[in-house]
């Protein structure tokens, strides 16, 4: 199925140490939630078609750690790891986040998940610990891959409904 709406995130930079992303979804939140917490689901958007997807482990619970490994077409291998510090189902997930290639810049991520008429609004807020950190986030490219990646996300929860 292909997205039918060109709808993209919108990435914004409230202070010097964050990164606030956000995206409207044509679907209910329970279903953009499970694609973010159930692994089967994740593996079939995270990649945005830019890297394999290696292993995806997750203990969605506070506490629990959570593992996405991948590898990029060029044969670079990665990870993002951390932990589960806030659980509510269907409504927002806060997380620690380590990138393997910058191990000593761990973030943190509050991501909301809103319904209003059958809609999702997504805020994903990275805080980073230091304005370089956030920067050096910024500049890695990671906004093609991330409206990629939500794009498919896009298709995946539309599948479903």
């Amino acid at each position: 199925m292909t997205a039918t709406n060109d709808r993209r995130a919108t990435v914004t930079t409230p202070t010097d140490t964050q990164i606030l992303i956000t995206r409207e979804f044509d679907a209910p939140r329970e279903l953009v939630y499970q694609a973010f917490t159930t692994p089967e689901l994740l593996r079939r958007w995270w990649h945005a078609n830019r890297c394999e997807v290696l292993g995806i482990e997750m203990d969605v619970r506070v506490g629990g750690n959570w593992r996405w490994a991948a590898k990029a077409f060029n044969g670079y291998e990665f990870a993002f790891y951390g932990e589960y510090r806030e659980v509510v189902p269907d409504e927002r997930l806060v997380t620690t986040e380590t990138f393997s290639g910058v191990p000593t810049a761990q973030a943190v991520n509050t991501t909301t998940f809103t319904e209003k008429d059958g809609r999702t609004h997504l805020e994903i807020l990275v805080a980073h610990q230091t304005r370089a950190n956030r920067d050096e986030h910024l500049q890695s490219g990671m906004e093609d891959g991330l409206q990629d990646a939500l794009t498919l996300l896009e298709e995946l929860v539309r599948e479903q409904i």
